[in-house]
């Protein structure tokens, strides 16, 4: 009898949602290719799964961090009158930078979390 993956866990060892590692790669990718407007559902699919059915406070608060992350340029080009057409344009590369330092943090706290 074939046992489905994932459905046995150590014990002991806090479980977490597959979407927050799929997301926490995927945001950083659409920001870094240009699509920085899509990528608030990577963002807001990590935050809701972290916050919902996440046991580690870190993966948690590596979650929240993303969201406000991508939410400061998200506002302020939504704010701004002459902003630029799309997000991808608008967005300062420094914003673009501690978004994918704080997913890559993101997914070794999930990692980290899997691993103990």
């Amino acid at each position: 009898m074939a046992i489905p993956s994932g459905a046995v866990a150590r014990k002991g060892v806090p479980r977490t949602p597959l979407a927050v590692t799929v997301s926490a790669w995927a945001a950083p990718l659409l920001v870094l290719t240009g699509f920085a407007f899509v990528a608030f559902v990577p963002v807001l699919i990590a935050l809701v799964a972290a916050l919902a059915r996440a046991r580690d406070t870190g993966v948690k608060a590596a979650a929240a961090v993303l969201a406000v992350a991508y939410a400061v340029p998200f506002v302020l080009w939504q704010a701004r009158p002459d902003g630029a057409p799309s997000l991808s344009k608008d967005i300062h590369p420094g914003f673009v930078v501690l978004i994918v330092a704080i997913s890559a943090a993101l997914l070794l706290t999930v990692h980290g979390v899997r691993r103990r």
